[in-house]
This record gives structure tokens, sequence and C-alpha cells, in this order.
């Protein structure tokens, strides 16, 4: 199996001086005695599209985007952790019966934390830095916000999707990635113009072109804008995205990269629910103040088939789909555009979802699951993404809902995006525009779907923000737990539960409450012993795929 982290690793290391092997005073490192456990979690699948359809530019174009991509995994290592460089070396050097596993586990969790369980360290004892590599190992919450309070024009400079926070003596400084990464990102937009000149999509090349120069200016709303109106054969995605990572803020952007071939037809068959964006947005359960009706209606929807993924996507539990770009400004103008990557879905549904809904469904109900079921679930959930509010006023202040949630903003907008994937559903087959068959697999296939997230582990945005509906859920008695511990929906009750659900985590983020955003947490963030006891008896089932990519290792 191909593994493009070791590769990575050995371009960092040599280009940050580190030598290839450890000192000989180097202790071994302590490996976790479970780890080929923690490793078989996740099993090893294929992930193919067929790309013979594509001209002869867009192939070669794909051959250097695999270049741009595999530096942004280099990129993302060193934001998962500035000490991977250092740290590689004495992973390579592992011995013994777990070495091998040790190694896997380290490239899939991209450092030496396991991101399925509260990143506890499974090589060595070190905690894991809450901020990740984006910050000082050292640096508190309370010293970042006592600088801001000191230095109040350094704000908008340390909050900065686009910089890493370090210490220049006594004082805190923002560097722009542009800076701090300057060597691999330098690499990535040389590729991204090659490809841009091979491709003959006049929308290909305008967006490789723009987002080159964003690599090196740290600005990317022309280039996010550009990929708004990509009307092309290949679908990719490079760029800082996701602000998972930053555990101590939420403000820091994550490197990743899709490389995906569209699926036209499936495509279309979706296109219908761009239409609905503005209904969907006036339907949330919200005052009508809290709405954001001025939102882009765009919203373009794609189905695609990946052939890679790197950096963030790559870490841990893969992707099903995404709602991009993230930035306020552009998703006011032009939406946000709609990815579900068919291939990866039909893989997780198949080798997990069904095993897990086995597990935990009472067995009488399992003819109730539906691919299309988990399919448009997952397209709603993306769809959700893109409505509610997001530049939000508080005590007067123009600000985000993602800068007042702070470290609870990612598992909140997962949430939302849950909540609101099933409540848009149910709204849609009402106003005529779904067929009602849906409903008779969609309480059931999203309960089987509970244990899949939640197994991702509460310190993860996904998991927590499941745990949080799976609660509120039990509670409102729209899912119950028979008397063999196996979970049940009470389809009767979804909508109305899920309409109260909405209106709270809606409530939260309009009002960038993150008081209540904690309160929320503490009533409804613990794993129930039922579910503790469900996820036991998955044990046998993997948690998620390890993908191999035969195209990119074609390009070797």
């Amino acid at each position: 199996m191909r593994s493009l982290f070791a590769p990575m690793m050995t371009l960092m290391i040599a280009g940050c001086g580190v030598s290839p092997e450890p000192p000989a005073s180097t202790p071994e490192l302590a490996v976790a005695p479970d780890i080929s456990v923690r490793r078989a979690q996740f099993v090893p699948q294929t992930v193919s599209a067929e790309t013979g359809h594509l001209s002869e530019g867009d192939r070669e174009a794909l051959r250097h985007l695999v270049v741009a991509a595999e530096a942004t995994g280099e990129i993302f290592a060193l934001q998962a952790w500035a000490g991977n460089p250092a740290f590689a070396p004495r992973v390579a050097a592992l011995a013994g019966p777990d070495a091998e596993a040790a190694k896997d586990y380290y490239r899939i969790m991209v450092g030496p934390w396991d991101r399925l369980d509260h990143h506890t360290p499974f090589l060595g004892d070190m905690p894991h830095p809450p901020g990740a590599g984006y910050y000082p190992e050292d640096l508190t919450a309370e010293e970042f916000n006592a600088w801001l309070e000191a230095h109040p024009d350094d704000r908008e400079a340390f909050t900065s999707l686009h910089t890493l926070i370090r210490r220049d003596g006594d004082r805190l400084v923002a560097v722009p990635y542009s800076e701090a990464f300057a060597e691999p990102l330098e690499r990535a937009a040389e590729a991204m113009r090659a490809a841009a000149a091979a491709t003959d999509n006049p929308s290909l090349e305008r967006f490789l072109e723009l987002r080159a120069d964003a690599f090196q200016n740290d600005d990317y709303f022309e280039s996010d804008m550009a990929w708004m109106d990509l009307d092309s054969a290949i679908e990719v995605v490079i760029g800082p995205y996701e602000t998972y990572e930053d555990g101590l803020f939420g403000y820091k952007a994550a490197f990743e990269c899709f490389l995906c071939v569209v699926q036209p037809a499936d495509s279309e068959r979706l296109a219908v629910f761009k239409a609905e964006l503005p209904f969907l947005e006036a339907n949330l359960p919200i005052p009508d103040e809290h709405k954001n009706p001025n939102r882009g209606s765009e919203s373009p929807i794609r189905v695609a088939d990946e052939l890679l993924a790197t950096g963030d996507t790559r870490a841990g539990v893969q992707t099903l789909a995404f709602n991009l770009p993230n930035d306020e400004r552009v998703r006011e103008a032009k939406g946000s555009k709609k990815v579900l990557l068919k291939n990866v879905m039909q893989a997780k549904y198949e080798g997990i979802l069904m095993p897990i809904a086995e597990a935990v469904l009472p067995a009488e109900e399992l003819d109730r699951m539906s691919f299309e079921a988990f399919f448009q679930f997952v397209l709603h959930h993306e769809l959700s993404h893109g409505i509610g509010p997001g530049q939000i006023t508080v005590d007067g202040r123009a600000t985000e809902v993602r800068l007042e949630l702070k470290d609870l903003y990612s598992a909140f907008e997962e949430a939302k995006a849950d909540t609101l994937g099933v409540f848009n559903i149910y709204a849609l087959v009402d106003r005529g525009v779904m067929a009602p068959e849906i409903l008779d697999s969609l309480p059931w296939t999203y309960t089987a779907g509970i244990f899949r997230t939640t197994r991702f582990g509460v310190a993860e945005a996904h998991g927590l923000g499941m745990v949080l509906q799976t609660n509120f859920l039990l509670a409102k008695g729209a899912v119950e737990i028979t008397p063999e511990g196996r979970f049940r929906p009470v389809a009767e009750r979804f909508e109305a539960a899920f309409r109260d659900l909405a209106h709270e985590l809606l409530m939260i983020q309009a009002e960038g409450d993150y008081a209540a955003a904690v309160g929320f947490v503490e009533r409804y963030g613990t794993v129930d012993p039922a579910m503790v006891a469900a996820i036991d008896r998955l044990a046998g089932i993997p948690v998620d795929i390890d993908p191999v990519f035969p195209f990119a290792d074609a390009q070797e």
C-alpha cells in the first residue's frame, strides 16, 4: 500500500535540516500496547475513478495537480504539529512486532496522537497541544487574549485564517502562511501553473492561476470566487479551508486537497435542490431577524469520484462530502458549492454503515436502511452548511459565528448541518420537491449513522456534534433504546424533534453565545452508557477506510 506520508516526511526532514537517523541517545518511543487493534480500525480500500473520457490536456493537468496535492500534505503535517519533522525519524527507527502498525498509524493520524481517542498519545507520552502547530505549544488562551487586550491592532492578523502565531523574544507575532510555508507553497504554485497551462478548460485554468497567486499572497477571495464558477470535468479543491485542527480557538485554516472527476448525470439529478435554498433559509425555525436571505444562491451541487485526497482531509476519518468555501464574503456573493464523493460514500455505506446497522438497529428493521437515504442525508448536510447565521452582530459589533463560538464552533456547525439535513428533507417532502418514500428509510439510516460518526470520538468535531444530537433526540423520545440495547428511531417524532434541535443550535449561533454553547455541551455532550455499550459491539467493524489511490500511484 502506497504511503503519501513517508515521502512527505522525508522532504520535510530534508528541508528542516533534521538528521534522518535519531541520535543514539534518543530513548526508544513507547508504543501503545493495543496499536495493532487501533491500526485495524482503518481498512485499506481502493478508491479510484475513470479518467479515460477526459481530454489529454485534463489528464496532463491531473498529473501536475498530484504534485501540488502532495505539497499541501507536507504543509498540513506541519500544521498538525510543528514537531513532526523531528519526530518522524524516531518513528522510522521503531523495531519489533508492533513497529509496522505504529508507523502506519502515525501516517494515518499525521502525528503521534490518536484522533479517535481524545488526541491521547499512542507513541510516547507527550500531551497533544490544543493549538496543534498553529501556536507555540506553551501558549494558553489566557495569554493570547491578554496579548490582544494589550495590542488591539494585532487582532485582525492574530485571528486570521492564514497566519501562524509564534514567539519573537517576549513578543507574540503573526506569520503569514506564504512566509511560514514558502518552499512547499512555491512547489504547489509551480505545479498548478503547469496544470493551468495543460488544461483546455478556461474556468479550470483561471482558478488554478488565481489559486497559485493566493499561495504566495495569502489572499484567497478571488480564487474562491473563481472556484465557485468552475465548470470542468475535473473538480479540484486545494488550499487552506477547515478550522477543525485548531483546538485552541478554531481560527486557523488547514491545508487540504481533493482531486476528483465529476459525474455529470448524478450532478444533474440533484441540481433541483439549488433552487430551493432561498426557501430552506426562509423556513429555518428561528426569528426572521436571524435569517440570512442575502447569501448567494448559486450554490452548485456536484457529484464526483475521488482520485486523491491529501492534507487535512486525509488525516484520520475520510471525508464523504464537502461544502466550500468557508469565506462568508464568497457565501454572501455566490453561496457555496456542495461536492459529494460518491465512490467514497459507496465504500463506506457497504463496508462500514451496513455492518454497524446490523449491530445497533433492531434486526427486524434492518430492511429500512437505504443508500439513497444516506446519499440524500449527506447532500442535505452539506447544503445546510450554506444556510443559517454566518455574519452576525453581537453587542453592536459585526462579527462571525466562527469567531464567537471559538473552539466549539466546528462541533456546533457540524451538529447544525446534520440537524438541518434531516429537518430540510422533511420540509422538501412537505413541499412536494422530494418523494415521500425517502422518509421510509431516513430515520433508520440516520440512526445507524449516529454510531458511524460517534466512533470518531467526542474530541473530534463531527463526533461531539453527533453526541449532542443523539442525547437531545433521546430526551425528546425521537430515538429510543430497546431492552436489548438496540437503538430504534421513533419516526413519528422525528420531524418535531429535529425542528426543536435546529432552533436551539441556530439560536446559539445567531446570538454568538459561547456561554450557551458551553451549557449545551454540559447538558448533552456526555456519551450515554447505552451508546458506549453499542459502540463496544462494533469492535470488529472498521471505523473508516484507509484509502489507496491507484491514480496517484501511477504518477510516480
